[in-house]
């Protein structure tokens, strides 16, 4: 099970960085390191999510987060809205540039990688959508580990 492992992640961190690189040349606007990316994800995925659940999300320390936050909100993708129930508390929105931006990069990296599916013969292809169910259920055993 080591060997196995070892060629997915190798196989799995190969192709996000590939695709990565690339969409950064393709996508206009100053590149975003990962884990702002994850931020913006998260965000998008739950609108109004506070920054400590976003840190539970990600497995991240909740002041890693809320520097990221910061860091987001001051490059305008994110805004910080105050919670009615407790004022203490900010919800996170992203902003409509986030969108956008998020937007352009989906449609870049999707189509990056439907491309390349097209240099595959059929049966790679169907061995890959074959397999995306397991990998899925593995990404929420990965998900629901401490």
């Amino acid at each position: 099970m080591t060997e196995l492992a070892e060629r997915l992640l190798g196989a799995v961190q190969g192709i996000r960085r590939v695709v990565r690189r690339r969409v950064r040349a393709d996508v206009p606007g100053f590149p975003l390191p990962g884990a702002q990316v994850e931020v913006l994800r998260v965000v998008a995925d739950q609108p109004g999510v506070g920054v400590a659940a976003a840190a539970r999300e990600l497995h991240l320390a909740a002041n890693s987060v809320s520097t990221l936050v910061n860091q987001l909100v001051d490059a305008g993708l994110l805004r910080r809205e105050a919670d009615p129930a407790d004022r203490r508390a900010a919800r996170l929105e992203i902003t409509d540039a986030a969108r956008d931006r998020m937007a352009s990069w989906r449609r870049a990296r999707t189509g990056l990688v439907a491309e390349a599916l097209t240099g595959l013969s059929e049966e790679d292809t169907a061995a890959i959508e074959q397999a995306l169910p397991a990998l899925e259920k593995l990404m929420g055993i990965l998900k629901e580990q401490p």
